[in-house]
């Protein structure tokens, strides 16, 4: 059969197009797709989360304080960066010593105020909380404590005991709520410290705590405050196992 070579010579053409353009499995190649791959489940699971939160259910009031508290929290992250930045700048600028000794003392007072060895004070709402059917359990006191902090809570003391990251919530043998060994009894007075606003608000929120106590048969109240102290305080305590790591 005869030979066109203006045929052969487009087959060669096209076939040299399509080596050029075909995707080459390269490094470079393979990291953009893995991260491609990562961004779109983040998306999925972003949108997931957000259609299965709830949120739809709320009111627009809600929506609003909540978004005004998302804002504040942004605020306060911002400003702590910022005094972080000035800090470090401090330190380097300066001949460190007078420098990190305020800074490394300003550590310890916010670390002390976090595990309860210090008392603090500030701005909160205090959450009075009467149970005269005695139908309070531990985990609504638990939810509680957990709502004010996801509400951005800095200190918090139940009755006369200083709740930190470790603290637990049992009932006694007789019934009585214990609060990391020691007994509350009703009413219980829940204070914390943290953006009055923003906590309250998270209280309120439909089906939440204060909603969730009131269908049990307890009476919770919350009140905002200018300034309220957390004064029960925590014995500093070694760790028996955890080492500062040396990497």
């Amino acid at each position: 059969m005869p030979r066109f070579p203006e045929n052969e010579s487009a087959r060669t053409g096209w076939s040299r197009l399509w080596r050029a353009a075909r995707p080459r499995l390269t490094r470079a190649n393979g990291y953009i797709t893995v991260l491609a791959a990562l961004l779109g489940f983040a998306m999925v699971a972003q949108v997931h989360e957000t259609r299965t939160s709830g949120l739809e259910n709320l009111r627009q009031e809600d929506l609003v304080a909540l978004l005004d508290g998302v804002n504040q929290q942004s605020l306060k992250l911002s400003k702590e960066a910022d005094r972080l930045t000035r800090t470090k700048s401090q330190l380097e600028s300066s001949g460190g010593d007078e420098a990190a000794l305020q800074a490394a003392t300003d550590r310890l007072k916010t670390l002390g105020i976090l595990a309860g060895t210090l008392p603090a004070t500030g701005p909160g709402i205090r959450i009075t909380i009467a149970d005269p059917k005695n139908v309070v359990r531990p985990s609504d006191i638990l939810n509680a404590v957990e709502e004010l902090r996801d509400a951005g809570a800095e200190a918090i003391q139940l009755g006369p005991v200083r709740i930190v990251a470790d603290s637990y919530f049992a009932t006694a043998a007789d019934g009585r709520l214990v609060a990391d060994g020691t007994p509350v009894d009703p009413p219980y007075v829940i204070t914390a410290i943290g953006d009055p606003h923003t906590m309250s608000t998270a209280m309120a929120i439909p089906g939440g705590v204060v909603d969730a106590l009131k269908q049990l048969g307890a009476t919770p109240t919350v009140k905002s405050a200018t300034r309220v102290e957390v004064t029960a305080l925590r014995p500093a305590s070694t760790p028996r196992y955890a080492q500062p790591s040396t990497s």
